[in-house]
């Protein structure tokens, strides 16, 4: 059950870094409401997975679904460049990420 909520933050932690750049385009409060949503429910998964992962696993695991879930999600919705290099360093992040729970 804590790998699935670790999943799940990282999920949540996608939402909120899209979240900072759709508060950079519209300024609004519904954008501002998502991204402290999406943060906050980030930390509390995150917090519930590392009652029993190791923290550094934990952090690592967050991080890269979260670094590379954005870089997907800025590709897909927000039109950034979609180059060899930068799907190839997703896929080293999400590798890594893979290996880490593979080893402990």
């Amino acid at each position: 059950m804590d790998w699935l909520f670790l999943v799940m933050a990282g999920f949540f932690e996608m939402i909120g870094v899209a979240m900072i750049n759709k508060l950079h385009k519209d300024r609004n409060w519904k954008a501002f409401a998502l991204l402290f949503t999406g943060f906050g429910l980030s930390f509390l998964f995150l917090a519930l997975a590392m009652r029993t992962l190791p923290m550094g696993t934990a952090y690592a695991v967050w991080t890269g679904i979260g670094a590379s879930g954005g870089a997907i999600l800025g590709m897909l919705v927000y039109g950034e460049p979609r180059n060899v290099a930068r799907i190839i360093s997703i896929a080293i992040v999400l590798g890594s990420t893979v290996g880490l729970k593979l080893i402990g």
